[in-house]
């Protein structure tokens, strides 16, 4: 008997590259993320460095110059925080939308790999019987065989 062979091998190699692109876009996504992530707790830091700071200088006095300076890198600190976490909002819409795509190309690629197993499956019954009817001929002819030898 011939050798397995599922006819749509092709479109399932290409569904699973497809799918493992994804993940690497993915992962990449995700990464990106988490140095977002690193980035707004470092300045979220840095913020508290200069709050600190500024509450420090106050209990010690200091100027109006240096009072609004202060003033003004708090807020700008601030503003580049929330600027930051919208992007990090974004980053984290554009990671669901991959993760979904990624979802949807498993249960793609997956329906191909269950009808290959299914196709394997009726291949194997298939082999098994041809396998019997086989040892049944041969059996069926060393008999028919034996009972010539023995009348001749």
């Amino acid at each position: 008997m011939k050798q397995f062979q599922y006819r749509l091998e092709t479109v399932l190699a290409y569904k699973t590259q497809v799918l493992d692109n994804l993940k690497t876009e993915h992962a990449a996504i995700l990464q990106d993320v988490n140095r977002k992530q690193e980035e707004i707790r470092g300045l979220n830091q840095e913020l508290s460095g200069y709050e600190s700071q500024f509450d420090q200088a106050k209990v010690e006095g200091i100027s109006i110059e240096s009072y609004r300076l202060f003033d003004m890198c708090i807020g700008r600190m601030e503003e580049i925080i929330d600027l930051e976490k919208e992007r990090l909002k974004a980053l984290r819409k554009k990671e669901d939308a991959k993760k979904q795509e990624v979802i949807g190309a498993k249960v793609d690629t997956s329906k191909f790999e269950k009808l290959k197993e299914k196709k394997y499956q009726e291949y194997q019954k298939v082999a098994a019987k041809a396998d019997e009817m086989f040892v049944e001929e041969f059996v069926s002819n060393t008999s028919l065989r034996q009972r010539r030898q023995h009348r001749g």
